[in-house]
């Protein structure tokens, strides 16, 4: 569905991701942690588009390298960027309309903004408020919501539960999971790690630009390695 290839990228002369392979197979939940600076987000919108690199990004058999963002999007391939970004002075309605802007299809957008509301009733409660006024939590749900209103086939998250309280965090991937359930490709960036791992059907660890490890969710929550960089383990 989704491979990258000897994916670089640099920031002047700072080599942000050096070399970066991955591959995200259809129906899945894939996983990418790392500390603070390793290349996470920039791999993510290196591939929505917005950052320059070189390298191949292969999706659904095609070179999208160097491709407009809105044409990514309108491919499938969709991302809900770190910190929310919702826009403050719109309603949540027309926040989440605008995430279905490039959508032709009247009917699947409305089963789509009422499946929005059944995986966020939050939303549908506060549907006539400005985004501005809702909550981190509240703004999350919304930030997902649009995303979810573009219709992905694979829906890229950074750092959904950045944060959040524990508990809107674990609502937060109890929705991702049903999200995938429901038949959406995830691609996860987090850096609460077990909770990541726990869901993902295969993960990545990216330090200092570079792949170090990969293999089963399963099989990295229970590395030592992995535990004890990542999990606070040692």
């Amino acid at each position: 569905m989704l491979v990258t290839k000897n994916l670089s990228v640099f920031y002047g002369g700072i080599h942000a991701l050096r070399g970066v392979d991955i591959s995200v197979d259809e129906g899945k939940i894939i996983t990418l942690i790392g500390a603070n600076g390793a290349g996470k987000s920039t791999m993510l919108n290196s591939i929505a588009g917005l950052v320059k690199s070189s390298g191949a990004i292969i999706w659904n058999g095609e070179n999208i390298s160097g491709r407009d963002t809105k044409d990514i999007v309108a491919s499938g391939l969709v991302l809900v960027p770190e910190g929310r970004h919702v826009f403050p002075n719109l309603t949540v309605d027309e926040n989440l309309r605008l995430g279905a802007y490039f959508r032709k299809d009247k009917a699947g957008v409305k089963r789509d903004r009422e499946r929005c509301f059944r995986l966020f009733p939050r939303l549908k409660e506060r549907i006539h408020q400005n985004a501005g006024t809702l909550s981190g939590g509240e703004q999350q749900m919304l930030a997902v919501g649009r995303g979810l209103m573009a219709d992905p086939r694979l829906l890229m998250l950074d750092e959904p539960s950045l944060g959040l309280a524990p508990l809107v965090s674990k609502m937060i991937f109890d929705i991702i999971r049903e999200i995938n359930e429901n038949g959406t490709t995830v691609l996860l960036i987090e850096q609460n790690a077990r909770a990541a791992l726990e869901i993902a059907d295969y993960g990545y660890v990216l330090e200092t630009g570079e792949l170090t490890m990969h293999d089963t969710g399963k099989a990295l929550l229970n590395d030592g390695r992995v535990r004890g960089a990542y999990l606070g383990e040692g």
